[in-house]
């Protein structure tokens, strides 16, 4: 006989759950009593059930033969205008002010004048090649016969050295056009402190106009007043007047208005 693990194991192989031996087997568990009840008869499907299906199936084809009216949906159409968007827009920060930038440098200005005494009148001259002038000089010979018709000695004296323009060829010094004017009314201001009482001062040559007179071309012939310097007369320079000689008669007309300044104190040293 077969021990009862054993006989369970093979019956749960052959996927059998339950059995009834037909006599008692020894050493095996006793049988359970439901197991011995007998079983119920099965129950009749009633017909309604067997005919349901059929109903379903019918009722597609009815609804075939008259569809159901389905409500009309409008539905939206994109339109051209832009959506506008509801939510709120963050604040525009405000851009910051540019801040200002900084003026270039200007390059310095190239000039070389030379300060002259001619009797009561000092002279500050652009020097037209840049050296001291020579006695057969063109330049300096139109001087001297603009001095001997302003009744003032031709053979003017030198006054230091010739002021040239940028002082320095490098560095970091500033040498622009505000340098150089401040630069050249103070060494005129020094030199007229060293000579005796100066009648009107001629300034000749743009250069000589522009930085010491802070004029321009348009103040030729004219009589200006320099703070610290006192009454000033600028005239063309002495290139411009050889190369055109016009300019010579509206020279000696506004000549003729200044002269009074250095002549009334040789008048009054006469009756004297």
């Amino acid at each position: 006989m077969i021990p009862e693990l054993r006989r369970r194991a093979y019956l749960s192989a052959m996927q059998v759950a339950n059995w009834l031996p037909r006599m008692a087997l020894p050493f095996a568990a006793a049988s359970r009593p439901e197991l011995l009840a007998p079983l119920e008869p099965a129950l009749e499907v009633p017909e309604v059930e067997a005919v349901a299906p059929v109903a379903t199936a019918v009722a597609p084809a009815a609804a075939v033969e008259r569809p159901l009216e389905r409500p009309q949906v409008e539905v939206p159409r994109p339109s051209a205008a832009p959506r506008v968007s509801a939510k709120p827009q963050a604040p525009v920060e405000a851009e910051p002010a540019p801040t200002p930038a900084k003026p270039a440098p200007q390059p310095p200005p190239r000039f070389v004048l030379q300060l002259l005494r001619a009797g009561q009148c000092v002279l500050l001259v652009e020097l037209p090649t840049g050296e001291p002038f020579t006695s057969r000089d063109p330049a300096y010979l139109l001087l001297k016969d603009l001095l001997r018709a302003a009744g003032l000695p031709d053979s003017p004296q030198l006054i230091g050295e010739p002021v040239r323009w940028p002082l320095l060829v490098r560095g970091n010094l500033d040498q622009g056009p505000q340098a150089a004017m401040e630069y050249v009314q103070g060494f005129i201001s020094a030199r007229l402190e060293e000579e005796s009482a100066c009648a009107c001062l001629w300034l000749v040559g743009l250069p000589a106009v522009r930085f010491a007179g802070e004029a321009d071309a348009e103040a030729y012939n004219r009589e200006l007043q320099i703070d610290g310097l006192g009454s000033a007369w600028a005239l063309p320079g002495l290139e411009l007047l050889m190369d055109e000689p016009i300019r010579k008669g509206e020279l000696w007309q506004a000549m003729r208005r200044v002269m009074r300044r250095w002549q009334q104190p040789q008048v009054e040293s006469t009756n004297e």
